[in-house]
């Protein structure tokens, strides 16, 4: 309420001016009714202002000076040149010289505009001063995508500072992080706030830097290829847990980590024959089986033990079978150890 009675004094104010001081000597009626028109439109554009991020405000300022610039030079450059062709002629005096000078000055700093503003992550200076930092130490950028995030290993991951650089995060995984967590499911909803969870402690991690990227590509409407662009504009990995975002990006020439493929590869390896202690959590599907589960998630299904249920047992490991989803484990109890 504060901010709209200071904008109706300021428009006020302004009017009284225009009434009292009119502008090149028109009815003092016709000068407040100018001073009114501008007074708005001011005040119209600190609102659009107030709602523009400072990023964009920022961007489209400095492509703006940038485009005069480069639209005076080369409205300079091309009068040297018919300058150069036409000698006897000052070329001030020639209509194209001033055509061409007037045509870059509108044209460039409209491009500016436009570019700064949709493009305003270009001209970040932390941007700009990281990007290059990281380049050169020899360091790329990670690009994290839904499903990692929400798996909630990757901050476990980083805590241990097997990951350096730079995570980004887009702002359209930012936004469908918060859709999940805005679910009416609780399962989603309680999804998608471990996932924004763990976005906060990874910002406050000591150990890797964090980038929320405005970077967007509206002409490109799912998510997927959207990272892949960003990953392609950017010369980032991609690091996930979808497996057809997996063979899609590596088809593409994209460098992926998947962290579902870093568990495996840490797995401890259990040769038959060996003992494992295992918590027998639930029977299995044949007779008499039992099966337990390793920190990991590794399934252990055990024969001779369903009646062990709710017990830590010793088994004896009898095969190992790998899937493309993971690794099962198959042991037999032995009832007389």
């Amino acid at each position: 309420m504060g901010i709209l009675l200071f904008r109706i004094f300021i428009v006020g104010l302004t009017t009284a001016a225009g009434y009292f001081f009119p502008l090149f000597r028109l009815d003092r009626r016709v000068s407040a009714g100018v001073a009114f028109v501008l007074a708005a439109l001011i005040v119209h554009l600190e609102t659009r202002i107030r709602k523009t991020q400072f990023k964009v405000i920022w961007g489209s300022t400095v492509g703006t000076f940038a485009g005069i610039a480069l639209g005076w030079g080369l409205g300079a450059v091309f009068g040297w040149g018919l300058q150069a062709v036409y000698p006897d002629r000052p070329a001030d005096s020639l209509p194209t010289t001033t055509f061409l000078r007037l045509f870059f000055l509108i044209i460039m700093p409209y491009i500016g505009f436009l570019v700064g503003s949709r493009k305003s992550e270009w001209l970040d200076p932390s941007y700009l001063f990281r990007f290059f930092r990281e380049k050169s130490v020899g360091r790329s950028y990670k690009i994290l995508d839904t499903s990692v995030i929400i798996d909630g290993r990757i901050q476990d991951i980083c805590d241990t500072a097997f990951i350096e650089g730079t995570l980004v995060v887009p702002q359209f995984i930012l936004k469908e992080l918060q859709s999940i967590a805005d679910s009416p499911d609780a399962l989603k909803r309680q999804r998608g706030r471990r996932g924004l969870d763990v976005l906060d402690h990874l910002q406050k991690s000591s150990e890797v830097a964090v980038v929320i990227s405005e970077m967007d590509f509206p002409e490109v409407r799912d998510v997927d290829s959207k990272l892949i662009e960003l990953a392609k504009h950017l010369d980032a990995k991609l690091i996930t847990n979808d497996l057809n975002l997996n063979k899609v990006a590596r088809l593409q020439g994209i460098k992926v980590a998947n962290i579902n493929e870093l568990a495996n590869a840490l797995k401890p390896m259990v040769l038959p024959g060996e003992m494992m202690r295992v918590f027998i959590l639930k029977e299995g599907k044949e007779k008499d089986q039992g099966v337990a589960y390793l920190d990991d998630g590794t399934m252990v299904v055990v024969d001779n033990s369903r009646r062990m249920i709710g017990q830590t047992i010793d088994v004896t490991v009898t095969s190992v079978l790998q899937t493309t989803v993971g690794k099962m484990i198959f042991g037999r109890f032995n009832q007389g150890d």
